[in-house]
Formats: C-alpha cells, sequence, structure tokens
C-alpha cells in the first residue's frame, strides 16, 4: 500500500471576497508541483460563495465536474439549457465533452454557499456534453458507505465519463466501515468533510485528504463523529 496525506492547513487559498476557496490541488494562481492531481482527480476545491454572487459564464471542454453542496443552495444555469437548484443532499455532474459554458450563483440573500467542486479527467475525450443532478436523501445510510457516483449509466448515483466511482458516509464516533475498491489500478482518495477519522492506521481531522493506492480496500473508523468522501479513480492518466 502506498498513501499520501494532505492536511487542511497544508491546502492553497485564496480570497477573492465573494468567494474563498480552500484547494487541494494545484489551482489557478495557486501551484505545488507535488499537489497536481490524484491519478485522473485534477481538482478539489472546498468553496464559500457569498450571498448573492457567483461564478458568471464560462467555458469548460473534457472535463467531468462534479458539485456537491454541502451547505445553502447554488443555481446553475448551462448552455444546454439546463437551469437548476443543487443544495445539500444532492450531487451534480457536467461532462463537458466537445465544451459548454455554465455559471453558478447564490440566490440566498441571506448566507452563505459551501460546496466541493471536484474535476476528473475524462475517460474519453470530446464525447458531446451531458448534465445530471440527482438527490442522495433517500439512498444515504448511516454508519457506511453508499455510492453516490459511477461509471454506469444504470447504477445508483450520477455516472460520468470516466471509470471512478465516489461514496459517502456519516458516521457516528466509534463506528466504521471497509471500502473494497472497484477496479484494479485504481486509488482511493479520501476526504473528511467533518469530524474525525482514523484510515488504516492514519488519525485525520476535518478537510484532511489521504490518497492510497496499490490496495485492495481500506478501513475507516470514526474517531468522533464524521462524514467521509471517498473518491476511487484511475491512477494512470
Amino acid at each position: 500500500m502506498n498513501s499520501v496525506i494532505h492536511k487542511a492547513e497544508t491546502r492553497g487559498f485564496a480570497n477573492h471576497g465573494w468567494l474563498q476557496s480552500n484547494h487541494t490541488f494545484s489551482f489557478a494562481n495557486y501551484h505545488n508541483p507535488d499537489r497536481m492531481h490524484f491519478g485522473v482527480l485534477r481538482v478539489l476545491n472546498d468553496d464559500v460563495v457569498t450571498a448573492g454572487m457567483g461564478f458568471g459564464t464560462h467555458p469548460h471542454d473534457n472535463m467531468e465536474i462534479i458539485s456537491i453542496p454541502l451547505e445553502g443552495d447554488l443555481e446553475h444555469k448551462d448552455s444546454m439549457g439546463n437551469v437548476a437548484i443543487i443544495k445539500e443532499g444532492d450531487v451534480q455532474v457536467l461532462s463537458a465533452g466537445t465544451g459548454i459554458t455554465h455559471s453558478e450563483y447564490n440566490k440566498n440573500k441571506d448566507r452563505k454557499v459551501k460546496f466541493l467542486q471536484i474535476w476528473v479527467f475524462p475517460k474519453e475525450r470530446n464525447l458531446e456534453p451531458r448534465y445530471d443532478q440527482i438527490s442522495i436523501r433517500d439512498i444515504a445510510k448511516e454508519n457506511k458507505f453508499y455510492q453516490i457516483l459511477s461509471p454506469n449509466q444504470d447504477d445508483q448515483g450520477v455516472w460520468i465519463n470516466q471509470d471512478a466511482w465516489f461514496h459517502l458516509g456519516k458516521f457516528e464516533k466509534g463506528k466504521s466501515d471497509e471500502y473494497k475498491l472497484k477496479k484494479d489500478g485504481n486509488g482511493v482518495y479520501a476526504f473528511i468533510i467533518d469530524g474525525e477519522v482514523e484510515i488504516n492506521g492514519t488519525q485525520l481531522s476535518k478537510r484532511d485528504g489521504m490518497g492510497i493506492w496499490d490496495t485492495d480496500s481500506i478501513h475507516v473508523t470514526a474517531t468522533n463523529d464524521a462524514r467521509v468522501l471517498l473518491m476511487e479513480v484511475p491512477m494512470s492518466l
């Protein structure tokens, strides 16, 4: 087993006034040659958007973009004609393919929006762009990881153009679960949304990240109440 640990305080940080963003991997003005990506996982941004503000219309291509709101409501509009609100308990994916434009705004006037913005390199390039959004409230489980994303259209969760599987878990202190990898050659990046956990003997706290590869499974134990996002991705680009 191989692993890498990214403590919360070592992430890049940008304060744009209306946006505060912590970057696990190199992004925009934050460049760290040792933190470019984890396999095909290219971006993991922890964003906070001020009330009434947001990202104006901008382009993307050949990237799988996943948004996971943690608090508040975010309005999405794109060049495919999609207009939607995503909020805590939702997962959104934008397969940019040959190219799209979109905007994301905090429509609330009285509170911030907090969400994770995740970019994954696609398995195939220049496919037709696609949008998908689901509520995960009905599939959420206590003290166990449950799937929110996969490469399969008919599987649980949203689907993307990559051999990747994402799982969420909300654990009470002392509870644990084992995650078994789905595909040879993949690794898992664990991001601690809240609380404290121990993963394969390593203690991690809120907003810490840990990448693990060359293993068949990982074991997660909550040393305090915790929420954990697991992102299984191919390690080769």
